[in-house]
């Protein structure tokens, strides 16, 4: 036992009794730590799983024919795979009509993705940057926008389309692609916060007109957030699938999304439409994982840009 004496009291404590308490505290706090990493690291595997499964029963069902789809199990392969042969059906059926499907949802996705980003920036842009008659009138429009889904416009833009002799054409599904009033928002608030009004104002001093500024050093500042508005543009596009519906009667004009549909129609009656469509399946996502392979990059490395200052 320790007594202490100090002015005006006297303290006893037994000896460690000082150390072991700050002991037991950190080891308490250390259990709760991991704890919750155990916890946090099973949520996340089961959320990981959830959204994998699907895909692995994709690849797995792509290497099937339609008896092994249905009398074997659904997580494994079967004991005859048929991948190539599979795949070989998809590219050569009604002479290569999924290789169409396929170019078309390039088009629309690819070309539409990158005119409606190049869009949003311009029209984000001048909200943020430009003090004008009507300003909040329009931006209040382009919110009111993104919470439209884009179901409810499918059939008026049929309707307008009709009259104007555009439905069942490519810019049937190309137009209403260009229009992204997510993207416009997201870059009027990136603009705001990124793209300064000194940088704007010593541009124009140095004799700069409005339309170099905006590409040469506006662009260049907006770039995390035009890939973000790109790669959700792409994936919007792609996956579309009630637009076409609406909009297309010829099959020679359907992406790929909505030719799959149609095989799968058939499965009733032509059992072999089973292999078509899975390994069809298998194929269209495989774009995306490109294109979320290498925007991914460019994505993260905008949102990190900043987040540590020397």
């Amino acid at each position: 036992m320790t007594t202490t004496s100090t002015p005006g009291s006297t303290t006893t404590s037994t000896a460690g009794e000082g150390p072991a308490a700050p002991r037991q505290e950190a080891g308490e706090g250390a259990r709760r730590r991991r704890g919750t990493t155990v916890l946090v690291t099973a949520v996340l595997a089961v959320v990981t799983a959830y959204f994998l499964l699907p895909v692995y029963w994709v690849v797995v069902a792509a290497t099937k024919s339609t008896q092994d789809l249905f009398g074997t199990n659904g997580f494994w392969f079967s004991a005859r795979p048929q991948l190539l042969s599979n795949l070989g059906a998809v590219f050569t059926y009604d002479g290569g009509i999924f290789v169409r499907w396929l170019l078309n949802s390039l088009l629309y996705a690819g070309l539409g993705a990158v005119l409606a980003t190049y869009f949003a920036a311009a029209a984000g842009y001048a909200l943020a940057k430009y003090d004008f008659r009507g300003r909040g009138l329009v931006q209040a429009l382009v919110l009111g926008g993104v919470l439209v889904p884009g179901t409810a416009t499918a059939l008026p833009l049929f309707l307008l389309f009709s009259q104007m002799g555009l439905a069942n054409t490519y810019w049937g599904v190309l137009v209403p692609s260009l229009v992204s009033p997510f993207g416009v928002f997201l870059v009027q608030v990136y603009a705001r916060a990124t793209v300064p009004d000194s940088m704007v104002e010593a541009a124009r001093l140095d004799g700069a007109g409005e339309l170099r500024i905006f590409h040469v050093f506006a662009l260049r500042a907006l770039a995390p957030a035009l890939v973000t508005v790109l790669l959700f543009q792409v994936v919007g596009i792609w996956n579309n699938y009630f637009l076409p519906l609406v909009m297309l009667a010829d099959q020679r004009l359907y992406p790929v999304t909505l030719g799959l549909t149609a095989w799968r129609s058939q499965v009733d009656r032509l059992p072999e439409f089973y292999q078509l469509t899975t390994a069809g399946v298998l194929v269209s996502v495989v774009p995306l994982a490109i294109a979320m392979l290498v925007l991914q990059r460019y994505w993260r490395g905008g949102l990190t840009e900043g987040a540590v200052k020397d």
